[in-house]
């Protein structure tokens, strides 16, 4: 199965979610709201076509929410203000939370989050956007207060309670990968938001397959131990939901 196309029809999986329980991920949307909006619809759509043969259904958002893209103020409103209903959310952080929040706690420079997409972020919100990533102590301390006043409380409290990782059955989900050979109890914040490397060129049995998002693939990547979903919504336009049911999956791509 390595290296297999989007498929909207169901194909055999390496693992298996409890019986009942639909779920579906969904990775970095950097600020694309208008594919979040359709990959909604969509999942709306499914569960209509489900009806009530499902005990639970499940949505697993992978985390990088923001940068990049356009309209990052809209992905959360759109996340915290009413998704498809009956739907249970879980919320992941990717490192594009992680820039963001480190900045506004003061732990960081914001040139880093400035050079990978903050200043998208910045005028999603209405903030002016320095001329320069490189900022003087008090333009720093400026725009941090800048951002500060533009973020609803909603997005805020949103940004403070991003898990990183979930577990459903065989699957374990998190936003970039896990550290081999690293129980899952012992795994650090900065492998499960940053990791790539000794994460993607494993083989290992990491103790549950991993669905991760992070590392833009042309399409999803089937592995024994991993399955990647992130098919690069800002970069080539194509948002993937991996959709896991027993003992297979499908995707759902807009």
């Amino acid at each position: 199965m390595e290296g297999a196309w989007p498929v909207d029809f169901w194909i055999p999986a390496p693992g298996r979610v409890p019986d009942g329980v639909r779920v579906f991920a969904i990775p970095d949307i950097h600020g694309r709201a208008d594919l979040l909006e359709r990959a909604l619809d969509a999942i709306d759509v499914d569960l209509a076509r489900a009806g009530d043969g499902l005990e639970r259904s499940v949505a697993v958002f992978l985390g990088d929410y923001i940068d990049r893209g356009p309209r990052s103020r809209r992905v959360l409103d759109i996340l915290t203000n009413g998704l498809p209903k009956g739907l249970e959310t879980v919320f992941l952080k990717g490192n594009h939370e992680d820039f963001v929040l480190s900045f506004l706690d003061g732990q960081s420079d914001p040139a880093g989050w400035l050079f990978n997409g903050g200043t998208e972020t910045l005028a999603s919100y209405g903030v002016p956007v320095p001329d320069t990533a490189f900022l003087t102590g008090e333009s720093e301390n400026h725009l941090r207060e800048a951002l500060l006043d533009a973020l609803p409380e909603k997005h805020m409290v949103f940004l403070r309670n991003l898990r990183l990782s979930h577990r459903e059955g065989d699957y374990l989900f998190v936003h970039a990968g896990v550290r081999p050979g690293v129980p899952h109890e012992y795994q650090t914040a900065e492998d499960l938001l940053w990791i790539r490397g000794p994460f993607l060129t494993s083989d290992a049995d990491f103790g549950a397959i991993v669905v991760h998002g992070h590392t833009i693939t042309p399409r999803p990547l089937i592995l024994t131990n991993r399955i990647a979903l992130d098919t690069g919504a800002v970069e080539h336009g194509r948002l993937t939901c991996g959709v896991f049911e027993g003992d297979r999956l499908r995707f759902m791509q807009v």
